[in-house]
């Protein structure tokens, strides 16, 4: 099939969302697809990847973004349009929301699939209420078939009316968007030294895009409550929207208030490889999700599938306390530094939960994913043949 996967974020452009498209898409050629991502400009360049990818002439996704998407799928001409969607990547704009109902218009046009890497509302104007709902609401049913990422998202779709009649809703996980890769030779020992951890030390490590809902201001404050030989890594950079760089800034003025700036190491944005390392010299990972672990978020299933004892919080993934993680209340930094404590101090425990997380994370290839995919796109197909 022809498929086109449209993303407003895409590397080298940081980003969950942007990762998960091209896993999904290196992940659908090699199945055989015939895959093009259309994206938007970017800074720098991308490595180089099995799939096709079109830089859109935009910088923003406001309205003017219809006629330039339409202009290259008159071009492409492809059999699925599957977008994408996370609110913040489209800068709240709510444009790509009605792209599918004009598309609807058209006597031919591509099946029409949307995954919802959240379900935001868009900014529409102050006061806006009930209405930034419907907008996400409308996207969500303009379309032939929506993916959910995880169950608690598929609920609230359902209440909206998804999978209902014609239309088709199917869950389907994300998969780790790093790979068990670090760069060729690396050595733990000489990493960790690079970094400034000596053999006494516990590397506590953190990953992702730093946003409010990553909790990093709970894990600043339980790291001031713990001794000095705790060290934690900050892999990942500021996100882009300005309410999380408003955010990054309140953690470094947090970190130097606490006298904790020997303590961290805040690597900015890195390449994969580099993101793996970072995450096998780690003693453990903590992911303090404000609003609870999810099997959308890509971090965590990166930390699971590479063996990292997980510390993160109680939500919607089905995740067995002191099997596959260690679970703790959000926005609790005593909790948080005690089940710190507990993990770095037991090493049996540390070993089943880097078994038990990698064996869960497993059943999240994209290669399966992938599949499930295709079973999709094809039943869209048969439905209308």
């Amino acid at each position: 099939m022809k498929i086109v996967l449209l993303s407003a974020e895409y590397p080298p452009t940081p980003g969950g969302v942007g990762d998960y498209t091209c896993n999904l898409g290196t992940a659908l050629c090699q199945c055989g697809h015939e895959v093009t991502v259309l994206t938007s400009v970017a800074d720098g360049a991308a490595a180089q990847q099995p799939l096709r990818v079109v830089r859109l002439p935009l910088r923003r996704w406001d309205w003017r973004c219809w006629h330039v998407i339409r202009h290259a799928l008159d071009d492409l001409q492809p059999d699925v349009l599957h977008i994408q969607y996370q609110t913040g990547a489209y800068e709240m704009h709510p444009a790509i929301n009605f792209f599918p109902r004009r598309l609807r218009l058209e006597r031919r046009r591509p099946y029409l699939v949307v995954t919802a890497h959240d379900l935001l509302p868009p900014y529409l104007f102050p006061k806006a209420g009930p209405l930034r709902d419907w907008v996400t609401r409308r996207l969500m049913l303009d379309v032939d078939a929506v993916v959910a990422t995880n169950e608690a998202d598929e609920t609230l779709l359902r209440r909206w009316g998804a999978g209902q009649g014609h239309h088709t809703l199917m869950v389907i996980p994300i998969g780790a968007n790093i790979a068990v890769a670090p760069p060729p030779a690396w050595d733990r020992h000489k990493w960790r030294a690079r970094l400034g951890i000596t053999p006494e030390m516990t590397l506590i490590a953190h990953f992702g895009l730093i946003s409010r809902t990553k909790g990093v201001d709970t894990l600043i404050e339980a790291l001031a409550q713990l001794p000095e030989t705790f060290r934690l890594i900050v892999v990942g950079g500021e996100a882009t929207a300005p309410h999380d760089r408003a955010y990054a800034d309140s953690v470094w003025r947090q970190i130097a208030a606490l006298h904790l700036n020997e303590r961290v190491i805040i690597t900015g944005y890195c390449d994969e490889a580099t993101v793996s390392a970072h995450l096998l010299a780690a003693d453990l990972a903590a992911l303090p999700f404000t609003d609870g672990a999810s099997f959308r978020r890509g971090s965590l299933l990166a930390t699971l599938a590479h063996g990292v004892p997980t510390i993160t919080t109680r939500g919607s993934a089905s995740l067995v306390d002191r099997t596959h993680a260690l679970l703790v209340p959000p926005c609790d930094p005593a909790a948080l530094a005690g089940a710190i404590i507990l993990l770095a101090a037991d090493p049996a425990l540390r070993q089943r939960l880097s078994a038990g997380g990698a064996d869960l994370a497993a059943l999240f290839s994209w290669e399966e994913i992938a599949h499930r995919h295709e079973e999709l796109y094809y039943g869209l197909r048969d439905a209308t043949s």
